[in-house]
Parts: C-alpha cells; structure tokens; sequence
C-alpha cells in the first residue's frame, strides 16, 4: 500500500444533491425529477468552482457551462440498490448492494408495534404515528406533546422510525434512551434503515427542531469499505452523520458536525491532518433543510456556499490527495411531495495528481466510488467497478480481498 496512487482520498456527499432522474424512476414515483438540473432552471446560480471542476460537463445545466478542459474527472452514478435513502445510498458506496429495501410505512406503524414500543420505553403513549413532515408534524402536535408528554412518533416515505420530543419535556439523554429501545426492537420485519431522534425546543406557533438529532442506524454488514480500510491500519475519519449511518464500524475517528458550514469546517480540518485512508464527509443541509422542506431558493444558496468554499478545501488539500463529490440520491425540491427521489448521483473527481478532463460516464453504481478508494490501497472490495485506472493513469496491483 505504500504506492498508492493517492495517499488520501476524501468522499463529500451532497446529500440529497440529485442529477437527473433515473431510467426506473416512474416505478418509484419519481419520473421527472431532477435536483441539480431544476434548482439551476430556478435561478441563475454563481458556481464558478463546481463549474471548474467539470459539473457542466456531467450533463447540460441551465447557467453551468460545459468546459473545454475541466480541472477534475467527472460523471454520474446510478443506485443499484432498492431503495432511496440515506442508508442505501451510502452503504451502496461502500460496497453493499441491497436486494432488498428496507420498509416503509405509508400509513404508519403497526398498532402492535406501537403497543410494544410503549410497553417497553414506559413512555405514557404516543403521539401522531403518520408519515408526515418533521417541522409540519412538531407544528400540529407539539402542544398537545408538551401537554401531555407522550412523544410524536412518525415516518416519511423512507424507512425512518422518528422522534420528536420538546427537549424540556424529554430530555435529551431520554429521548436518546428511548431512540435505542426502539432501534433493539425494530428488527426482522420491521427493520427500518434509521431510528431518528428528534428533538425540538420553542412555544406553540414557534416550535424549531434544534440541532441534537441522533441517527440509529442498522449495523452495516461487515464486508464493506470502512473496516476494510482500518483492518488494514488506515484511517477512516468520519465528519457529522456518516459514523451513524455505518454504526461506527470501521470509524478511527468522528467529527462532530451538526450542518453543512460544520461539515465543511470539519473536512478542512480534517486535511490538515497527518492522516492516511479516508476522509468521509456528509453535507446534510442540502437534504433536511431544503430538499425535504421544498425550500428551491434555499438549496441553490446552499449549492453557491458550497462552491464558494471549495478554494479553501482545494488549499488544504496535499499534492498526493483525492476528492471526490457526489450525492446519496435525489431531493427535488422542485417536485410533488416532501421526500427523497430516485435519480443519478453526481460525480466529480479532483486531485493535483489526478488526469483533469477525464469523462467517467455514466456509473452502473455508486460501489463503483468504494472499489475505486480499496483499489487505490491496494484492497478490493466484492461490489462496483474502479475508475482508479481512468484518473491515476494506471492499475495498481497486487490487491487484497476481503
């Protein structure tokens, strides 16, 4: 591993940050849907930098040029999985493929489940048990919550077991508590992708949801990316969500963040760093703020703050450092609906050592991103295809299997 192309590669995912519906949307609901390509119809948006990189080449974007010698690699990723989530999208980059979706709950849980989910956290019953919107439901129930102390239970589209509570009726150590009764018992069956704490603070008719969200996830299999890579005595710093999306495993290090200006902060700090492996950095904003709350104006500023830092994550990079950017799956915030939509991820690849102006095509999967990190350390993972050859100009050999 020692002449590994790169000695560092770092994985920004914009979360939510879609490129274009993918040929079985419609089965999902989701025909017409495009994150990236409808914000930028919406507006005129400033990204000079993504522009660089090649975003404008990936496909035509209304105000994003397609450049003649983009300085990074690009292209798009299909999700191979069944599903749509945030779960699936990143266990899919680390080299699991689901058959199998995780279920959802269009008409909320089951009343046994319920039953069994107040008998076993004590909690003096529930509240809500629909799919609904986050900062809608807190709205409609929140008095009655605080009221009576029963916490809000509801769902979304995506496998999502979530908890809202008044941090001054729950407190957070409680309401956490109680996330991890729910997430032992949501097994077999019921096996969502998240248990989602979800804490909130404020008065009826000004009630926010604060930033102490905690994600529960389903304990990865054990065959993919990260411990592979710490197996093998290299680092896998992870920044704000990640850690939780893969139960920690394989995770040397997490850093907290708990919003996009956080993540980014984190990232550059983590570049300063004397590491070697991974850096893995969620950028959440993108998903909880604007695509789930079709806020359209709010995810373009987003996009344009995003941009406008890059100079500041480029100058931390080293001369044998990776990055690469993509997307977990869509979120219109354009489209019918408060949830996640089943598009093609972005990908862009950029390091000083890297070929600039590589076109990558059209990804049959985002496993393709883990096998191309495992073959830079000489590793291998089961799943996708690397696109290592393509940047680094050469096959590196002599891999280790899983």
């Amino acid at each position: 591993m020692s002449d590994s192309p790169f000695n560092r590669i770092t994985l920004i995912v914009l979360d939510g940050a879609g490129i274009g519906a993918m040929p079985d949307a419609a089965e999902w609901g989701d025909a017409g849907s495009d994150t990236f390509g409808h914000i930028c119809e919406s507006r005129h948006l400033n990204l000079p930098n993504l522009q660089s990189l090649g975003l404008g080449n990936i496909r035509p974007l209304a105000g994003v040029a397609k450049i003649e010698k983009p300085r990074g690699g690009f292209g798009k990723c299909a999700l191979k999985s069944n599903g749509k989530d945030t779960t699936t999208g990143h266990w899919e980059m680390a080299g699991i493929i689901l058959e199998r979706a995780f279920p959802t709950y269009r008409h909320g849980f089951p009343q046994t489940l319920i039953d069994e989910f107040i008998s076993k956290t004590g909690v003096p019953g529930i509240l809500g048990n629909i799919p609904a919107s986050g900062t809608e439901i807190i709205k409609q129930l929140g008095a009655e919550h605080v009221k009576t102390g029963k916490p809000i239970v509801y769902t979304s589209a995506d496998s999502v077991f979530q908890i809202a509570a008044h941090e001054e009726v729950i407190p957070l150590n409680r309401l956490y508590e109680i996330c991890g009764i729910a997430r032992s018992m949501l097994r077999g069956e019921h096996e969502v992708g998240r248990v989602i704490a979800r804490p909130f603070l404020g008065e009826p008719g000004s009630f926010y949801r604060t930033e102490n969200r905690h994600d529960y996830a389903v304990p990865p299999p054990r065959e993919n990316l990260l411990p592979l890579l710490s197996e093998h005595g290299l680092d896998v710093v992870c920044i704000g969500k990640i850690a939780s999306i893969y139960d920690s495993a394989g995770v040397t290090q997490d850093l907290t963040a708990k919003n996009n200006e956080q993540s980014i902060d984190q990232t550059i700090r983590a570049l300063r760093e004397d590491t070697r492996g991974l850096i893995f950095s969620n950028l959440v904003d993108f998903d909880m703020l604007y695509g789930h709350r079709r806020d359209t104006e709010g995810y373009a500023r987003a996009l344009e703050h995003f941009d406008s830092r890059w100079p500041e994550i480029e100058a931390a990079m080293r001369d044998n450092d990776l990055i690469i950017i993509t997307a977990d799956h869509g979120n219109d915030p354009t489209y019918r609906g408060t949830d996640h939509t089943r598009e093609y991820a972005p990908l862009l690849v950029y390091g000083k050592g890297a070929r600039p102006g590589v076109d990558l095509g059209t990804r049959r999967s985002l496993s393709d991103i883990g096998n191309t990190i495992a073959e830079n350390f000489g590793l291998e993972l089961n799943a996708g295809e690397s696109f290592m050859s393509e940047i680094a100009g050469h096959i590196f050999a002599g891999s280790a299997k899983l």
